[in-house]
Order: structure tokens, then sequence, then C-alpha cells
């Protein structure tokens, strides 16, 4: 039997971007084990990646080219060969083209669990050239990132393994249990040495040993409860005053809006104890160093953008920069850039753009002009896109064509009329700058790809060249791109070499040294150099609350679970679906053990089974997001009841604005 191991990189949507080593086994993968080539990895990976060879192996993989012959969602196709499909895409293309122009052709996709190569380069390519619609990918971390550009231009963060440092540490709307596994034993250290951990979240997402305070805020209130912490250190006289007046501006807007928030309101507002407010306010000022893991669970609301400017104003406001363990984490991405115009050149495309969060609506009558084919990679819209039921009808139209590539039959892919297989992250080429760890990680083929599945980058450039487009990129192939793309990486220490990414190792920064420490070998990357304390994507009402709705008395939250990456791995994984609520809530409705449910709104319902836990604060209710339609016993799930609503800065997703009501079934 022929064994061999060999070393690739996680492209899994997760801050870590872990070194793995895969066993094969006669040419198939029998084992995905930690890599010793990551600072932060420390012997483990997540059972999510350390199980995936049941993805490459599944029966609902897709293993060659098929075409619709049943109606849109009855999963019916016949084999086609890739030279067929690339005839039909192309020729269904020209004609759309020719009678609507491009921009009845939408691109949809997300490159959470991607890399350089295989979203936004080659993609981007064939779809300026087409002049197809452009689409805004607003589905998460949109409004973070504009805030954290604004004020810090995203600033290299605190390292994950300097986190045993800090004396108080806050980790506010992140899971890392969820996601960001690889962060948990160090707040364990962290704790060890003496540490306070208070975590901020509608759930309680650590153990109860492994936390010191628990600030139960209710969905959308983070908010008032940053500003009322903002106003006690005011008062108190804790700002840092001096290194305000040095390396800041835009204070006062924020300390106007603060002046507004007691103690007592928010702590109304919020859900969470006024004594609990001002034990954090406390601990974090009077602790040295202090660090705030600031996640993206808190920015899924209207409230979202304002929140997150709040949050990571708070080290700079109480001067805990410039020490190992003091200042922020959010997304450390911006460490590594990459100008994709290298090698694709300068796109010059200016085409609509289509919110992605309102892919219900552009694919509803009212749209105008009207969207004439869709073409889904990378994503799975029926499973993680609001209005589920809205989206599902835009997918079931006969006059909408769709092309959808994936590596299994999707909820999404079962409404092609082109459905198209795709490798996973095991047979092919890519580039992984970490958005956690500072690393960046090449990705290698350890296994052949299934069937006839091809690459992103093989796929489009098979259409480019169809469609007669002459760009060089087209022509290169995937090892070679994977070169020339390490060439243009910029990051602290030099780029990586591209012999040491082709062979799936991985390569650190030097800022110098391997952890940045910031406001000492890292600082802001805004223009000026300074910390923006109010960025203009605020708007002209910064930092200003917004109530939530109440027309349903419960909360819904839909965090990532245990089993998800996103939707990726609901073929196996989260095969019941199920909705948390506290014992109290549960009690109040006549609800026990986990008997069936229905979790409802005027936008639809999803029947599930129920969880009666204190691990969600009372008026909430949980259910993990990216779970697909047959885990539940309606064929709905969460994004079923999510609003399409789109928050002030960057027109923003809010999930977490779902208001329901849970019944007996």
């Amino acid at each position: 039997m022929a064994r061999q191991t060999l070393n690739t990189t996680c492209v899994m949507d997760c801050p870590d971007a872990c070194a793995l080593e895969v066993t094969v086994e006669d040419s198939r993968v029998t084992a995905i084990g930690p890599g010793d080539s990551h600072p932060d990895v420390g012997g483990f990976i997540c059972s999510k990646v350390s199980r995936f060879a049941r993805r490459l192996y599944h029966e609902d993989r897709l293993l060659h080219p098929l075409r619709r012959t049943g109606a849109k969602g009855e999963a019916r196709f016949e084999r086609i060969t890739w030279d067929e499909a690339i005839e039909v895409i192309t020729r269904r293309f020209r004609r759309i083209r020719s009678e609507s122009g491009g921009e009845a052709i939408l691109p949809f996709h997300y490159g959470g669990s991607n890399g350089l190569l295989t979203d936004e380069l080659l993609d981007y390519l064939y779809f300026a050239r087409l002049g197809a619609s452009r689409l805004d990918k607003t589905i998460c971390a949109v409004p973070a990132t504009r805030v954290a550009v604004g004020m810090y231009g995203k600033m290299p963060g605190v390292a994950f393994s300097d986190y045993p440092e800090a004396r108080c540490i806050v980790v506010w709307g992140a899971n890392p249990r969820g996601s960001n596994i690889h962060l948990v034993p160090y707040l364990r250290a962290a704790k060890r040495r003496g540490a306070t951990i208070i975590t901020i979240d509608p759930r309680r997402n650590l153990s109860r040993a492994e936390h010191d305070l628990h600030l139960p805020v209710r969905p959308g209130q983070d908010l008032p409860l940053a500003l009322a912490m903002i106003r006690w250190w005011e008062e108190r006289e804790a700002l840092d005053r001096d290194f305000l007046a040095t390396h800041a501006d835009g204070l006062e807007p924020l300390l106007e809006r603060a002046r507004d928030w007691t103690l007592e309101r928010a702590a109304e507002v919020s859900g969470v104890a006024a004594t609990d407010i001002e034990r954090t306010a406390s601990t974090l000022a009077g602790s040295d160093p202090a660090v705030v893991r600031c996640g993206w669970g808190l920015e899924r609301n209207a409230n979202g953008a304002q929140a997150i400017a709040a949050v990571l104003a708070i080290p700079a406001l109480l001067g805990k920069f410039g020490v190992r363990g003091g200042g922020y984490t959010l997304s450390n991405g911006g460490a590594a850039k990459f100008d994709a115009g290298a090698i694709v050149g300068d796109l010059d495309w200016r085409t609509r753009k289509v919110n992605m969060t309102q892919l219900g609506r552009a694919l509803g009558p009212d749209f105008d002009p009207p969207l004439r084919a869709l073409f889904v990679y990378n994503a799975n819209p029926l499973a993680t896109v609001p209005e589920q039921d809205v989206v599902r009808r835009g997918l079931a139209r006969d006059d909408l064509f769709t092309v959808v590539h994936d590596q299994v039959l999707t909820d999404t892919a079962r409404y092609a009329d082109i459905l198209l297989p795709a490798t996973t992250f095991l047979e092919g080429w890519d580039i992984r700058p970490g958005y956690g760890s500072y690393v960046v990680g090449g990705l290698r083929p350890v296994v052949e790809p299934a069937g006839e599945a091809r690459t992103n980058m093989q796929m489009f450039a098979a259409l480019g060249r169809s469609m007669g487009f002459d760009e060089p990129a087209f022509e290169l192939d995937d090892e070679t791109l994977l070169r020339r793309v390490a060439e243009r990486i910029e990051m602290p220490g030099g780029p990586p070499a591209g012999d040491l990414l082709a062979a799936g190792e991985q390569t650190r920064y030097d800022f110098p040294g391997e952890r940045p420490i910031q406001f000492e070998t890292s600082f802001p990357l805004t223009p000026d150099k300074k910390i923006h304390l109010t960025p203009p994507d605020l708007g002209e009402r910064p930092f200003a609350w917004q109530p939530p709705g109440n027309d349903y008395p419960l909360a819904m939250i839909s965090p990532a679970s245990a089993g998800l990456i996103n939707s990726t791995m609901g073929e196996y994984n989260l095969d019941t679906l199920r909705v948390t609520m506290h014992p109290d809530d549960a009690a109040a409705r006549g609800l026990t053990g986990d008997g069936p449910v229905r979790v409802f709104n005027r936008r639809g319902e999803v029947h599930c089974h129920l969880t009666v836990s204190d691990r969600v604060r009372p008026g909430v209710v949980s259910m993990p997001k990216g779970a697909w339609r047959r885990s539940s016993l309606n064929g709905s799930t969460s994004v079923a009841l999510c609003p399409d609503d789109a928050q002030i800065v960057g027109d923003a997703a809010c999930f977490n604005d779902a208001r329901v009501e849970v019944a007996a079934l």
C-alpha cells in the first residue's frame, strides 16, 4: 500500500489558516492532522477539518458536468462533457449580452473559504470582460472592515500567542470554539497567569471555568454597552488624554454620544446588569496589558458598524497600546496585501452593483433591468442569504439561466441549469493569508481531483477562452499562477517564496519579529498614520443608537456552529436543526424537552427541534447559520426568518435583527 504524508494549508473560513499534514494511501486521503509550521496550531486542529475527507468521498460529491432535465429544485440532471457545458454557457451568455446587455448576468460568490487564486482573480477578469453586474459582497465583515480601515487602516492586531501576556481579555461578539479554536488555549493560559477573562455575547460560548464574567448582551445592543463604559471612564478621568492628543482625532463626537448613556440606561437597554458593566469598565481601565478580541457577531444588526467603532476605540481611549498583549484584534488580514491587477490588469469594471444580502429582490419581478443569468460559485445562497423563501422563488424561475460550480449537491445546486464539479482545497493550488494567525500558507494538490472536478481557475480560463477573450492570464496553469501571485504579495519581511508555498508550506511575518506590538512595531495604516475615532463611514449621526424592532418577542441570533463552516459540510454535519431557548422563555410557552417546535415571524417559519439551555440569555433564541434545508422538519432554516434590510455602513446584512416567536409544533 502506497502511503505518504503531504503538507498543505487549511483554507476554510477561520482566522487560523492552519498548517496541515495529510495522509494519503493509494491515492485517497485517509487522515488530516496538524502541521508543525504554524505558530498557533499547537498539535491539534478542529474536528470539522480533521474529518474533511468525508466531503471528498461523500455520495453527494459532484463528479461530472450535468445539465438539468427536471423541474428546478428537483435535482434531476443528465451527464454532459465539460466541452458541452462550456459551449452551452458561452452560447447563452452571448445571447443574453446581445439582447439585454452584460448586466443581465450576475456572479454570486463569497471568498470566506478561498485564497488569493480562487476568488476575485480570473473570475473577476472573466465577468469584467463580459460586462456582468458586480456583486456587492455584504453578507459578512463589511461594517467591521469599513470601520477598521477608517479608524486604523486595518493595523495588524495583537497576535493570539501574546494573549497570555494580558491581565484583562475581553472577547466581544466572538465565539472561539465555533471558529478560531486556537485562541482557546491562549485564553486558558492567560487565565492561569491571573488574567480576567470577560465575554460579551447573547450566548455563553466558553465554559464557566474558562471565563470570569459573562455579559449576556441583547442582540444589537452592544453600542449602548460600550458607550456607557466610555462615559464612565471620562467621568473618572481614566482616558489617556496625552495618547489621544498625539495619535488620534474625532474624540469629541464619540464622547458627546457616550454622555447620553448612564450605566443604568445602558443596563435597561442591553439587558446587562449595571454592576457588571461597571466591573468590566473598571477592570479594563485598571489592567495592563489589556486586549479586546472584537468579533463579527456584534456587526450583524442595524447598530453594527457604530458598535464596532465604539469597541475598537477602547484601547486608544485607555492607552493600552505599546506593550505585548495590549490593544485589540479584529482581522489581521490587512497585514498581507495583494494587487490582483498585477496579474489580470486594470479591469475597469464599472457596471451596476447588486447587494448579495438582497439577492431575493434582485431575482424578483421588480428588479430593473432584470437578471437573466446567475453564476454561483464559492457560495450556497439558498442556505446563507436572508429571506430564504424569496430567494428560493427567484431560483425557481424558468427564465433564469443558472450555473452552479460546487463540490457537492448543495441546496442551491439543485436549482442549476448547468452544474459543474469543483475541486476541494485538498485537490488544487491556492495561497491563504491568515486573517487571525500571522501566516501565509500555500495549498497544493495532495490527491488528484475527484472525477472531472476543476479548479475555479481552470473553469474561468476555459470560459474566457471560449468567449474569445485573449488575456494572457487565461493561459496560465494553476501552479504558475500561484508563483506569479506569490511574487506580488506585500507583507512585513518581504514576499513569500513561491517554492515554499507550492510545497504546501507556510511563511511567517517579520514586523520586525513574528508578532507585532501595536504602536511599537505596528502602526495605523491610515493616510496620516493617525487613529480616526469617528470614521466618516459612520455617516451624519455617528454612534447614534437605533432601537430594535419589537414586532415579535424573541430576538434570534444565527451564530457559527461546531459542525459547519458557513454552510460547508452541511451534507453530513448538522443533520438535525435545533433552536436553543432559555428555560424561562420555554416555561412561559409551556415548552419542555427537545420536542418539535415552530419558530416563526411574518417572513416564514422553521420547524425544528428545541434545546432548552441557559447558555442563551432570556429573550433570545439561537439557531445555527448555514444549515441545509433537509436538516429542518419543513425545509426552512434560519435565513427564512432573517430580514434582508441593509445597515447604514456598506449596505450590510442585519441577520441578528430577526425577531421571532416559538410555539409547539
